[in-house]
């Protein structure tokens, strides 16, 4: 996602695979950033450091186990809600929604339609 809540790149992972373990991949080959945001569920510290040999710091919370906590910008982390609110557009196509299609690359084609149409919908002319 950039600054405004449009997806700017995505990538279908396995539906047993935890989206962390994507990450990396999905970062690379995009521009660095000067900011990451994700959730406790991206704790990784591979990730983190991934992200810091970019020239970027992660704003990721830490999960209550570890012994060390990151601290995170409140501010900053509160702009998190914008990738919420993201899926909770693209949940408003009933395909994706309800997953209708079975073929993987169905699934990604029906997403990336319906990100085009949300990229769409912030440019178009509201006169």
């Amino acid at each position: 996602m950039d600054e405004r809540g449009l997806p700017v790149r995505f990538l279908l992972s396995p539906g047993q695979a935890s989206d962390k373990a994507a990450a990396p991949a999905l970062l690379d080959g995009l521009p660095a950033s000067r900011a990451l945001v994700g959730d406790r569920g991206y704790d990784w510290q591979y990730l983190v450091d991934f992200v810091a040999a970019r020239g970027g710091q992660a704003h990721i919370p830490t999960q209550r186990d570890r012994k060390a906590q990151r601290t995170v910008d409140p501010v900053l982390y509160r702009k998190r809600n914008l990738i919420e609110r993201f899926f909770n557009r693209i949940k408003h196509f009933r395909r994706i929604a309800t997953r209708f299609d079975k073929l993987a690359r169905n699934f990604l084609a029906a997403v990336a339609i319906a990100s085009i149409r949300i990229w769409l919908r912030t440019y178009e002319s509201r006169t």
